[in-house]
């Protein structure tokens, strides 16, 4: 009878646990479906990251509130790319930090391929100049933080910018191409 007991219990409880809302654990997508599309189409490894840093930069431009300062290149993309994504500083910080480390893993997936692939140094130095930009822009916004997801958002960006610039540190320096001599 005790185990009958505790089995029914446990079913019940395994149960509720199903049917119970999850709204607060799902999380929110981090790029737009336009966004998507155009990781999609973006199948070259750089290509893909400009990819990556322009969906960053649409963030970082709710979150500086400098729409207005772009609105005629809003308008020019807006076919490409759709309306600047909403939500909170916390949210944006976040898909900021899930982008970056969407970026990271498209990195390192090619590099597991092919890691002489001559397109990784050039998408990771592309990467890492974006991150910067990015970090001069959200630094200010440090100041103002007041709830714990925006510091756990804060946190995970700043982990993967850090991930970012490490990598860029181990690149061999960039060769640069000598164009052909005019007569």
């Amino acid at each position: 009878m005790k185990l009958l007991t505790t089995v029914l219990l446990l079913v019940v409880v395994l149960a509720g646990s199903f049917s119970t809302p999850r709204a607060a654990t799902v999380q929110r997508d981090h790029l737009t479906v336009l966004e998507v599309d155009r990781v999609k189409e973006a199948q070259i490894l750089d290509k893909r990251i400009d990819v990556f840093i322009k969906a960053a930069e649409r963030r970082l431009m709710v979150l500086t509130n400098t729409q207005a300062a772009n609105a005629k290149q809003l308008k020019k993309d807006s076919e490409l790319w759709g309306d600047l994504p909403t939500g909170s500083r916390a949210e944006l910080v976040g898909d900021i930090a899930r982008i970056l480390d969407e970026a990271i893993t498209n990195i390192d997936d090619v590099s597991s391929r092919d890691d002489r692939n001559p397109l990784i140094p050039k998408a990771l130095r592309k990467l890492a100049q974006a991150v910067n930009n990015i970090m001069a822009q959200v630094t200010p916004l440090k100041d103002q933080i007041k709830s714990e997801s925006e510091i756990a958002s804060m946190e995970m960006l700043y982990e993967d910018v850090q991930q970012i610039l490490e990598a860029a540190k181990k690149l061999p320096p960039e060769v640069e191409k000598k164009g052909k001599a005019k007569n």
